[in-house]
């Protein structure tokens, strides 16, 4: 039975929000912007927290500016950055403002973590690389500093699994954001309780782990006030990192294979990978540096995290205040122009977030016998450039661990727009590479509601998809 209706998609990256319509009619997606707005780091005290009221209120915001235009509205999927979490108590009061990633008083913690399991086993448990910014050293930390707040928490949730709480009242813990914690164990896609229990973290805050594409429940009756929407309309876990829903909207286009093309999903950090039906957690995998996260459909990514376009966005954060350049496309094309050659490796720790990217490339530069960048245009080709060569190694190190070479790989998210990046991975890989959609995750975001509402039953059903 065909059904037809709108979907939405919460959207929340590091730097923005936004709320998106999807409306599908007879296998044809058409997209529109309904609401965006600015996410801003809040430095309070010793830590860097998310300003988690701002980010409910444009929430709400943007589900009343829909409930305004579209009448059939089916349900709302919410998908943010991983790792990021809130702890709510019996009350159902959020305890504080969740701590950013990007605070550093985590740094300490993978070093204590390795004196208490070794990362042998902790790789071969969890699939993931102990970066710091992991949910397992924010709770290691607040375990430390004697928080509060864990004792008297009763449910963690993680970014996606917070705002859908506060629209219809289910605590849970969506599978895919999940993964991103460290306690999640990959083979069993169930929370890790031997190393829960090794940490001394208090069990019973762990909430039920749910797939994406699961119905949570309809919004509260105070949310259908407020907004004008339907009571009727539900809440769907969808892939909760927005990694698992940009690849997700991939399967939509006649360019990838699931296993035979690798994905890159470029925005403020590149993953590249592949899907798996199953974790690799090899010795090998873990000395190249690869992740095994949760993916739609039963699937794994198998990736790694590469600092993306986060270097190029701080550039231009700070052109900005200098009033220089700060168009992209003039910027990209001021970059074709340039001869600059140089390579710098993005991953560096001086890049992670520096008070003067610049300065932090020219001082990197200078440390290593490099002619730093003199112009903008240097400084974008630069950067570009050395993102192009990091994928070269990621894939050559990808083909070496998988049963499957790739040989053709497919750019995702607001990066594919990036002609330069795309040309220059072309030739620093040697592969085919194809671009699109560039609105990756609020496409996969809505794709998996409406496989969830028996709209479609895959994503390669849907003939068109139209972008803002």
């Amino acid at each position: 039975m065909q059904i037809d209706g709108t979907f939405l998609a919460a959207d929340f990256g590091a730097g923005s929000g936004r709320i998106i319509a999807g409306s599908l009619r007879h296998n044809r997606l058409e997209l529109k912007e309904i609401h965006r707005f600015a996410n801003h780091r809040v430095q309070l005290g010793q830590h860097t927290y998310w300003d988690f009221p701002m980010l409910y209120t444009q929430m709400l915001e943007g589900l009343r500016k829909a409930a305004s235009i579209y009448s059939d509205i089916v349900s709302i999927g919410i998908d943010t950055w991983g790792v990021d979490f809130g702890l709510v108590d019996h009350n159902g009061a959020l305890l504080g403002l969740p701590i950013c990633y990007r605070d550093d008083t985590t740094a300490p913690f993978p070093a204590r973590l390795q004196e208490k399991i070794s990362p042998r086993r902790l790789y071969t448990e969890s699939g993931l690389q102990p970066m710091a910014i992991n949910s397992i050293y924010r709770l290691m930390a607040m375990q430390h500093e004697q928080d509060p707040k864990l004792a008297t928490a009763k449910h963690l949730l993680f970014m996606p699994d917070l705002l859908s709480y506060y629209l219809c009242g289910v605590a849970a813990n969506e599978y895919t954001i999940a993964s991103t914690s460290q306690l999640l164990d990959a083979h069993t896609r169930n929370w890790n309780k031997e190393l829960i229990s090794l940490l001394n973290l208090p069990e019973h805050i762990f909430c039920p782990i749910v797939d994406p594409g699961t119905h949570l429940g309809t919004i509260l009756p105070h949310i259908a006030e407020q907004t004008g929407l339907s009571p009727q309309v539900k809440v769907a876990a969808v892939g909760g990192h927005d990694t698992a829903c940009a690849v997700h909207a991939a399967a939509s286009t006649p360019y990838y294979t699931p296993g035979a093309t690798a994905f890159l999903s470029s925005g403020t950090w590149s993953l590249l990978g592949v899907e798996l039906p199953s974790p690799v957690t090899s010795e090998s995998a873990r000395q190249a540096g690869f992740a095994n996260e949760g993916g739609a459909c039963h699937r794994i990514h198998f990736l790694q995290n590469i600092t993306g376009l986060w270097i190029l966005q701080r550039l231009v954060e700070e052109w900005k205040q200098r009033n220089m350049e700060c168009d992209y496309p003039q910027l990209v094309e001021m970059a074709e122009q340039s001869t600059c050659s140089v390579t710098i490796n993005v991953d560096h720790s001086s890049f992670a977030n520096p008070s003067s990217m610049s300065q932090a490339i020219t001082d990197y530069c200078i440390e290593n016998s490099l002619t730093p960048p003199a112009s903008q245009g240097d400084m974008v080709r630069c950067v570009l450039l050395s993102l192009a060569d990091r994928y070269r190694k990621g894939i050559e190190h990808l083909n070496t661990l998988t049963p499957t070479p790739v040989s053709r790989i497919h750019i995702i998210g607001g990066g594919s727009r990036n002609r330069l990046l795309n040309t220059l991975t072309a030739q620093a890989t040697g592969m085919e590479v194809t671009a699109g959609p560039a609105e990756a995750t609020a496409i996969g975001n809505i794709l998996i509601q409406a496989q969830a509402a028996g709209a479609i039953e895959s994503a390669t059903d849907i003939t068109e998809i139209i972008e803002p």
